[in-house]
């Protein structure tokens, strides 16, 4: 069967809890999952390393990148470019691990459409009020910045329906065994076993030949 790894893109509303589930997914499975890390022009922030959190590029070494066709999408904001570099993905999936983009929509769609086996999986809370409540909850943010992630989260729902599976994060431990199933559901499809049913034809016809 498939050896290969699989990409899978991660998106979802700003207090979903993307980044809790990717931790704990990482936590339980270290050996199966591979998180792809990003390269940016920003600067690193007190404690973040070069390969760890990203990979920290001059602007003049990212727009390289970018020249060179070495990255599976990028976008810029806030003056500063944020992308995904394509050997390191490669590299994972060629090593067996299931590699996981944490993207928003529009990078999403643009992996999808470079990269067309790509498994889009979105992130939602039960309810919009669930949301805001969690968004609340965070006690980091004024009501002007909650507005405006729900502003935001109203528009990003617009794009729900690109994405091939739904993760309904009420509970964070079933929602992570969600993931990890359908993550591990997509090894045994057929388009990734073309090989393996390639080989098993042939084989049947060779013992067809000898009976």
């Amino acid at each position: 069967m498939n050896h290969r790894g699989i990409l899978v893109v991660v998106s979802g509303f700003s207090g979903a809890g993307k980044g809790t589930l990717m931790k704990e997914l990482m936590r339980q499975y270290p050996e199966r999952y591979a998180l792809s890390i990003s390269a940016t022009t920003r600067k690193p922030r007190e404690g973040e390393q070069d390969g760890r959190e990203y990979f920290f590029k001059t602007r003049e070494e990212f727009e390289q990148l970018i020249a060179d066709n070495a990255l599976i999408e990028y976008a810029q904001y806030v003056d500063n470019y944020y992308g995904t570099p394509k050997s390191y993905v490669e590299d994972q999936l060629a090593a067996g691990k299931d590699v996981i983009l944490e993207i928003e929509i529009q990078g999403a769609l643009k992996v999808k459409q470079q990269l067309p086996d790509t498994l889009l999986l979105f992130v939602a809370p039960p309810s919009a009020a669930e949301l805001k409540n969690r968004l609340i909850g965070r006690n980091t943010e004024t009501m002007e910045v909650i507005n405006s992630r729900m502003a935001r989260a109203c528009e990003e729902a617009k794009g729900m329906e690109s994405y091939d599976y739904l993760m309904i994060n009420d509970d964070l431990q079933e929602c992570v065994q969600l993931m990890h199933s359908v993550i591990q559901d997509q090894h045994y499809r057929t388009k990734f076993n073309r090989d393996f049913a390639a080989q098993m034809a042939e084989e049947l016809n060779e013992m067809m030949k000898g009976e």
